[in-house]
C-alpha cells in the first residue's frame, strides 16, 4: 500500500490545486507500481503554517512562493 506524504506551506495551494496533485501523484505511483495499486494508494497533503516552514535559516510565507511562482517579465 504505497503512501506519499506531501508537506507545503499552507495558504499556498488551493483546494482545487491540492485535488489535482493528489490525482497526477497517485498516476505517478501506479505507473511504476501498476495499476491493481490505484485503490490503496495514499497521498496526503500537510499544510505547514506559513512562515513555521524555512529555507537556508529563512521563513517562507505563502506570498514568497507566489512571487517565485510568477511569470517573469521579458528584459
Amino acid at each position: 500500500m504505497p503512501l506519499v506524504q506531501i508537506k507545503g506551506v499552507g495558504n499556498y495551494l488551493t483546494l482545487d490545486q491540492k485535488q489535482e496533485m493528489i490525482r497526477k501523484v497517485t498516476d505517478a505511483v501506479v505507473s511504476v507500481e501498476g495499476e491493481g495499486l490505484r485503490q490503496v494508494t495514499w497521498v496526503t497533503i500537510e499544510d505547514v503554517q506559513p512562515g513555521a516552514w524555512g529555507v537556508g535559516g529563512k521563513p517562507v510565507y505563502d506570498n514568497d512562493l507566489r512571487a517565485m511562482s510568477a511569470p517573469k517579465a521579458a528584459e
